[in-house]
């Protein structure tokens, strides 16, 4: 029998879009990643001073949204399906964790263009994760996480494999 306690599942899906100083581009892309995902975004804010770019600390430069249990897989299969259903292993971290990029947002299935709105690229990004992850994460009595429960980069892959038909190469 298979141990429940190693079976790997999808932790979170993570969609970015990055913008620059470009505050019209940020309004578009917030109707992008709406028509894209079903769900609000947040804004990410600018951390450092980069004056050649127009960057200051507190500035809106890009557009972030998560996705968890039914809509993050059914976001993934059509980004897969975008995605041409191929991976390569640099997509992938130590920790099993992976994500990739689209040129543009209207490669997703069910997306129309809008001249409107242009189009725009966007990031992928999967954490996975086990059973038992949520000890680490806790603020009460915070634990490691075991060396034999760490999700590994050949389980990652192993992982998509199984779950949604994807070609590693």
């Amino acid at each position: 029998m298979d141990n429940p306690m190693r079976k790997i599942s999808i932790d979170k899906v993570t969609v970015n879009m990055g913008f620059g100083a470009d505050e019209e581009a940020l309004k578009r892309g917030r109707e992008i990643i709406k028509q894209m995902t079903n769900k609000k975004c947040v804004a990410t804010k600018c951390k450092i001073r980069q004056p050649t770019w127009g960057l200051r600390p507190g500035l809106e430069i890009g557009l972030k949204t998560t996705l968890r249990k039914a809509d993050a897989e059914k976001f993934l299969k059509n980004a897969f399906i975008a995605k041409g259903n191929n991976l390569s292993t640099d997509n992938f971290d130590n920790c099993g964790n992976f994500g990739f990029g689209l040129k543009e947002h209207i490669e997703l299935p069910g997306i129309r263009y809008d001249p409107k709105i242009g189009t725009r690229g966007f990031d992928i990004l999967i954490t996975v994760k086990r059973p038992g992850y949520r000890i680490a994460k806790r603020k009460k009595t915070a634990a490691t996480l075991g060396k034999k429960h760490r999700i590994t980069k050949d389980e990652g892959i192993q992982f998509v494999k199984e779950k949604f038909g994807v070609k590693i190469e």
